[in-house]
């Protein structure tokens, strides 16, 4: 046959050279006020159709028509593995790997390449005021040759593919989780070549934290001044700091009026949560942040990788913007919705220096919500009031029988095996269950690192994350960002977003399903479904097949037990 095309799940990742498998079902339920995504493969063979200039025009059919949003899916460059790679994954080989999704041409139209494997997202953003039924949907894939459109002659073949939804009659609960990835304002600044705080990087900040509440993220790392994150020792990340600060004959004052616009803006765009930066430098709290400030007149750096953690300057410093900061906060209503740290991941060598640290904060922020990565053992002496496990997910379960205030849970870099994770490489079903494990740990938070970060380890030089997914060899495949900057100052979402959107949606609709059976019962029905007959962290359902059946189960229930 001259043109294939496979009805694909949103967890099939359509290699170039791969071999598409169909969707293990076609019949998908949802409940209304939630995101549903498939895909359609496509590949075409015949040269005389497939020609350079070759276009498929895409139409859809269905009563959900208005709600459906269609994108390609483009592939992006993966030039170096992690060390260790078990057998969840697409490939463990580098190459082109698909993850960008993008708005089609003329918002229909997309370029047919030649003799390799493509595909197309859609999304069903079913509203909340969706009536309940089943519904169907029908892509049909117009081949166009071009060559022979412009020279008058009608050429075009079409294929078609179809599913059927079905809109549960259940309204999806609103999120609870705290979900928080880093968003690195300095990387906007440095992709678009922008001032920070100009008008150009409000709008383009907008946009970037719109594409990250959009998907269940919804805590912003704000920088009050600029986070003293992943930059080498001496060396200095581009200038972001939302306060101003003026020191007049040595008197402190302080200016909040830009993080009253951060937060304000945040809001507009789905924000609920914020992250204040980190107090000390990285590892080991050797430091001081970058902070800048007006001194009699004359703007200056006043601290940074020169001023030690503990100096009388620094303390003095934290005396008067900590009390500050927290009037305006208050002010604002947002006392419970404000996070703050002290240093991020100290480990056994750094606890004399962090307990330092931390007492000097403890004073201030009593009352107050304050997290860390952190180990055990360092939680154990009462330095980190809401523990963030370090070696993300597999401590987490040395954690589960510690009464902590707030559960967390975060991965970065690791796990590469065994454990959920989402990178380029990695299955989607392996992505969107963490979801179902969130709700089994009762978890509270999520942190990640890297919802947009596009420099280098360390920060050393900014990367071009459409032609560089592992910052210069640093980091695993993706693992660094969740979006792509477009020139026009819009995010390109990534498959792997939207998938672990879905995971949290998957939370949800859990959380639904315990309203109405009790959590006993819910539990029973994770372990029920994975592959021991006892869901762990190290040990769930996987796979395609298998993730998207727990679903439907998860479905069943709900439509079961609805009064």
């Amino acid at each position: 046959m001259d043109f294939q095309t496979v009805l694909c799940s949103s967890l099939a990742k359509i290699m170039p050279q791969g071999t598409p498998e169909k969707s293990p079902v076609r019949k998908f339920g949802i409940l209304r006020g939630e995101n549903f995504a498939f895909q359609v493969a496509f590949k075409s063979e015949d040269l005389s159709w497939a020609s350079e200039t070759g276009t498929i025009r895409v139409e859809v059919k269905s009563p959900l028509k208005k709600y459906i949003r269609v994108r390609s899916v483009e592939n992006v460059p993966v030039s170096w593995m992690p060390d260790a790679v078990d057998a969840d994954v697409v490939s463990d080989k580098v190459g082109l790997y698909p993850d960008i999704l993008r708005d089609l041409e003329d918002g229909n139209l997309v370029r047919n390449r030649r003799r390799i494997w493509q595909s197309l997202w859609f999304d069903v953003e079913v509203p909340e005021t969706c009536k309940s039924g089943t519904y169907d949907i029908s892509v049909i894939l117009h081949f166009v040759d071009l060559d022979q459109h412009y020279a008058g002659v009608k050429a075009e073949k079409t294929m078609e593919e179809s599913l059927t939804l079905e809109v549960i009659n259940a309204v999806l609960p609103a999120q609870t989780l705290k979900c928080d990835h880093w968003f690195h304002a300095d990387c906007l600044s440095t992709q678009y070549n922008i001032k920070p705080f100009s008008a150009e990087f409000w709008r383009i900040a907008a946009n970037f934290m719109k594409a990250a509440s959009a998907n269940g993220i919804n805590m912003l790392l704000t920088p009050l001044f600029t986070p003293p994150l992943d930059t080498f020792i001496g060396t200095y990340r581009p200038r972001v700091q939302l306060m101003k600060i003026s020191i007049d004959k040595g008197k402190y004052s302080f200016d909040f009026s830009m993080l009253k616009k951060w937060i304000d803006v945040a809001h507009e765009n789905g924000i609920e949560y914020f992250e204040m930066p980190h107090m000390f430098t990285q590892w080991g709290c050797k430091a001081t942040p970058q902070i800048w400030a007006t001194v009699d007149g004359e703007e200056k750096r006043i601290f940074g990788w020169d001023v030690k953690a503990l100096s009388p300057a620094y303390r003095k410093f934290i005396n008067n913007y900590l009390p500050a900061l927290k009037a305006f906060l208050e002010e604002q209503g947002l006392k419970d919705k404000v996070y703050f740290h002290c240093s991020d991941e100290p480990s056994a060598i750094h606890l004399e220096q962090f307990k330092k640290c931390a007492s000097l904060l403890e004073k201030h922020l009593k009352g107050w919500n304050l997290y860390d990565g952190g180990t055990l053992d360092v939680y154990k002496q009462g330095l980190i009031p809401i523990p963030i496990p370090i070696a993300p997910v597999r401590a987490f379960e040395q954690f589960l029988d510690v009464d902590v205030p707030e559960r967390w849970i975060a991965y970065c870099c690791f796990p590469q095996e065994v454990y959920v994770n989402r990178f380029i490489h990695m299955t989607s079903s392996r992505n969107r269950i963490f979801g179902s494990l969130l709700y089994r740990f009762n978890v509270n938070g999520f942190l990640h690192w890297g919802f947009n970060f596009y420099y280098s380890g360390l920060s050393l030089k900014p990367v071009d994350p459409y032609k560089d997914t592992c910052c210069y060899f640093t980091y695993p495949p993706g693992d660094a960002f969740l979006v792509y900057p477009r020139e026009d100052g819009m995010p390109e979402e990534s498959l792997r977003l939207k998938v672990f959107g879905h995971g949290l949606q998957d939370m949800r609709a859990l959380q639904l399903l315990e309203s109405l059976t009790g959590r006993e019962k819910v539990e029973k029905l994770l372990d029920k479904y994975s592959p021991n007959g006892e869901m762990h962290m190290h040990d769930y359902p996987r796979g395609e097949k298998a993730v998207l059946t727990l679903r439907e189960k998860i479905n069943a229930e709900i439509k079961k037990n609805l009064k």
